[in-house]
């Protein structure tokens, strides 16, 4: 067993460094996926020695699974006290509303804000899903799934004319819209041709929820005559 060097102990005994090594590997991360960045990577962004990264969290994925920790508890969390507001809310377009924006919202706050989650841990999750990476699945699994569940839910009710299956799609599409408005933002700037700023979250904000509620809204998509005649048959044995 190779014993840790006076430098690594010292460095690991800094009270800020297991900060420093968890903001390097959230950014290395967020930026540049899970597979390509290394440890020393990490460690050289922190200003700590490879031995510090290893002594505080041991792997790569120790250091993921303690990033998603510190960051899906608040945000659950916060999107659950704003959908428990939402669903008090009377009226049923101005509740949908309040539902998206519940689920939207946090994900804006500032990257320093653990209640909120910060747009940087919404790139890394983005990167992670793109990347496909076994690890990560199986944390955010873990994490949201009862949280959407809650969220889906409470959009059914409602619009309880619109299957649920067709609001698990939507909703699977607001992810998809809300991770790449995060990572992409230059690319409304760029397309507007400066008539929009991609990086204005409080507008970002407002067309997700509008654009969310809409499709949500939109008429169910009538499944084609032989699937729901072969249901029927089915339905009969």
């Amino acid at each position: 067993m190779v014993r840790p060097s006076a430098s690594d102990e010292s460095a690991a005994r800094k009270p800020n460094l297991r900060e420093a090594i968890l903001c390097a590997a959230e950014e290395l991360f967020s930026t540049n996926g899970f597979n390509a960045v290394s440890v020393r990577d990490i460690a050289q962004a922190a200003g700590a020695n490879p031995g510090s990264v290893t002594y505080h969290f041991r792997t790569k994925d120790g250091l993921l699974l303690e990033i998603y920790r510190r960051h899906c508890g608040p945000m659950n969390r916060r999107r659950s006290e704003l959908l428990a507001a939402a669903r008090r809310v009377r009226d049923l377009q101005d509740r949908l509303e309040a539902i998206v924006r519940a689920y939207v919202l946090p994900a804006f706050s500032s990257g320093s804000d653990l209640a909120g989650g910060g747009a940087r841990f919404t790139r890394l999750r983005a990167v992670m899903s793109a990347e496909g990476n076994e690890v990560a699945g199986r944390i955010i699994a873990q994490t949201f799934d009862d949280t959407s569940h809650a969220f889906i839910d409470a959009i059914h009710e409602s619009l309880p004319h619109i299957p649920r299956a067709e609001i698990v799609w939507r909703s699977h599409f607001l992810l998809g819209a809300l991770y790449y408005t995060l990572v992409q933002p230059e690319r409304v700037s760029r397309l507007s041709r400066g008539d929009a700023d991609g990086f204005d979250a409080a507008s970002a904000i407002e067309q997700l929820v509008r654009a969310t509620v809409a499709s949500f809204q939109a008429a169910a998509l009538e499944r084609p005559a032989p699937l729901r005649r072969q249901v029927a048959v089915q339905a009969k044995h």
